[in-house]
């Protein structure tokens, strides 16, 4: 019996101190409750919200400008920085780039060496060009992109008194084609330069590549983004190509009013496009030069605003104002008198 007491005590006191515990649980959980619901009413009232700072004084203290073009998303520096680096052992000999860039409504190729006063262009042909060859229109698909580059090349090479050597391919095949080097001069080079542009197979900056390898140019490339690539038998179809680079028209009527409207209004129609081209071709090796073109002497135009009057312009100009206004009071006081 003494045991049983003394158990039965025991569990009294632990019971005892379990309630205290939990009165003590109940007393910090309603104290956590009020301190929320006025955190709570403090952020609902105050104006200022609080916004951890996501990057401290140091990172602002250290950040560094990127380039303006960066900025601006026109020019790839890890690109830019690969195409210009030069070998020390060269010295100041310039390294070429064949830029081609497009826009709506023309097609602009240039050779370019960088220097450190900036970018110094050797030669530039223009699509807008091509109307004095006899294209006047399409201006800007594959096969005027062929022509952009093909002026270029032979604008270059008669620049530098290379075209009778390096003549290229003259006839358009479709075919890949690359200069080789003569025993006098080795052939002109320079790299591709595509700037943002994405290189999927038959984009027209190749046309503009492979005009520019046909006119004489070496230019490092492959074959594998020509238009008429087959991937799966690693070969080049140059009839495909060929077809690109002279625009020849499908057998769809329907595509052909759609796809060729300006050249039916021009008068060109599908069974003489090859010769308008190979024409093309043919003038543009025959005068690559570039022409100056004539532009209307400026007008002169009506100045509306004040000339302004020098010192004595305005005294004399005060002395006759004066010498009207005395001769007009001397003539009322002559009135009065004869009244």
């Amino acid at each position: 019996m003494g045991v049983m007491q003394t158990r039965l005590s025991d569990i009294d006191t632990r019971l005892g101190t379990i309630d205290a515990r939990l009165g003590g649980i109940e007393i910090e959980v309603a104290y956590l409750r009020q301190l929320h619901e006025e955190s709570m009413y403090d952020y609902a009232s105050s104006s200022e919200v609080f916004v951890k700072p996501q990057k401290s004084r140091a990172y602002f203290k250290r950040f560094q400008v990127k380039y303006r073009r960066r900025r601006e998303g026109k020019t790839d520096y890890r690109a830019r920085i690969r195409l210009i680096n030069q070998d020390k052992n060269k010295y100041n000999t310039p390294k070429y780039r064949f830029v081609v860039r497009f826009t709506n409504k023309d097609i602009i190729a240039q050779i370019i060496s960088a220097s450190i006063a900036g970018d110094m262009v050797l030669a530039t042909a223009y699509s807008h060009e091509l109307p004095r060859f006899g294209l006047e229109v399409g201006l800007t698909n594959y096969a005027a992109a062929y022509c952009t580059g093909l002026l270029l090349a032979r604008r270059v090479l008669k620049t530098l008194e290379m075209d009778d050597e390096y003549e290229g391919n003259v006839e358009a095949t479709g075919e890949d084609f690359s200069i080789e080097p003569t025993e006098s001069r080795r052939p002109f080079r320079a790299l591709l330069d595509v700037g943002l542009l994405r290189t999927t197979t038959g984009n027209r900056i190749f046309g503009a590549l492979k005009g520019a390898l046909d006119g004489g140019i070496d230019i490092p490339h492959s074959d594998k983004r020509f238009a008429g690539f087959k991937k799966d038998e690693k070969q080049l179809d140059a009839d495909v190509h060929r077809k690109y680079i002279l625009t020849l028209a499908e057998d769809e009527p329907e595509k052909l009013q759609t796809h060729f409207s300006e050249y039916i209004k021009k008068g060109v129609e599908a069974d003489g496009m090859e010769e308008l081209y190979k024409k093309v071709h043919v003038a543009i090796r025959a005068d690559p030069t570039i022409k100056k073109v004539e532009k209307e002497p400026r007008k002169d135009h009506k100045r509306f605003n004040l000339k302004k009057l020098t010192y004595e312009e305005r005294k004399a100009k005060l002395i006759e104002r004066l010498n009207a206004l005395n001769s007009a009071a001397g003539a009322d006081e002559d009135e009065d008198d004869d009244e």
